[in-house]
């Protein structure tokens, strides 16, 4: 009875030892007798005892490596330190187990050597100035080397440049004396703009003078015009008012019987009025002549 309890606690523990649950974003690569057996997916999974072993538990989330800086020279012989950041992603965990031995180191070293190589076909200017395009070169470069190990690298970016301290100074009074320059272009560009403005108002300012007095010249003429029409009217208006009298007189001597000779009297003193003028010289009618010269004379005898 005792061997039977021992028997069962030996089978319950067995079999205790030999479940595995594999979590989620991993697999677990399993050998048979020493050789590769089977891939293990998410889920409930059972190992024949003595006979199978995990070989490796993979991680199949995106990873992140940080590398440390690695001295790199350019084109033009310029030795700076660049420090990479990659992100792969295991694809294949068999080939990730059994491709390469410690496959992060391998990536590094990889990483170090591609950067090597492309930093050398570039000077440091455009070093500079040409991360993106770096960065791509870079990742297919690696994608394709470690595509046999089972990894998927998914992005590479350059974490920091740092040129030799000198070049740092000569960039930096390089970008100072550029600064100087933006900012004396800045301050010319302002005066110019100032010098403009103030001569643009100016200009305004004469152009509206100069519009003012027209339009004043304009309405000064037209009172003038307006004045002069005024006068003329009232002269014609007065010219009427005496023309219409004398008419109004005419028409009333005829209405009254007055003869010729009455007529004749009213035009001498019509004349008479007109000598007492400022008229130096008077013509008189022919025919008013003669009854002048007939009044003379009627004139003297009754004296």
């Amino acid at each position: 009875m005792i061997v039977l309890l021992i028997i069962l606690f030996v089978i319950i523990v067995l079999l205790a030892t030999n479940v595995r649950i594999v979590p989620q974003a991993s697999a677990y690569v399993i050998e048979r007798l020493g050789g590769y057996d089977t891939t293990w997916g998410v889920g409930l999974h059972f190992k024949v005892p003595f006979l199978d072993r995990v070989a490796k538990r993979v991680n199949l989330k995106e990873q992140v490596v940080d590398f440390p800086p690695q001295p790199v020279i350019t084109k033009d012989n310029v030795t700076m330190q660049i420090d990479t950041v990659v992100f792969f992603q295991i694809t294949d965990p068999k080939m990730y187990a059994y491709g390469v031995d410690n496959p992060i180191m391998a990536i590094e070293k990889l990483t170090a050597t591609t950067l090597r190589n492309i930093i050398g076909e570039m000077e440091l200017d455009q070093t500079l100035t040409s991360r993106e395009i770096i960065n791509t070169n870079m990742r297919s470069a690696l994608d394709v080397a470690t595509d046999p190990w089972g990894i998927k690298v998914n992005r590479v970016e350059l974490k920091n440049i740092i040129p030799p301290e000198a070049i740092r100074n000569a960039m930096e009074k390089q970008m100072k004396a550029e600064r100087e320059r933006r900012e004396a272009i800045l301050r010319a560009e302002g005066e110019k703009k100032s010098t403009i403005l103030v001569a643009e108002g100016q200009k305004e300012s004469a152009i509206l003078e100069a519009e003012a007095e027209k339009q004043a010249a304009i309405l000064r003429a037209e009172a003038e015009k307006e004045r002069k029409i005024r006068e003329a009217e009232g002269q014609a208006e007065a010219i009427r008012v005496v023309q219409m009298a004398n008419a109004e007189g005419i028409k009333f001597l005829k209405e009254a019987g007055a003869d010729e000779a009455v007529l004749t009297i009213k035009k001498l003193e019509a004349f008479e009025k007109a000598a007492n003028g400022t008229s130096t010289k008077i013509i008189i009618p022919s025919e008013i002549q003669g009854v002048a010269g007939l009044a003379k004379s009627v004139g003297e005898i009754l004296k």
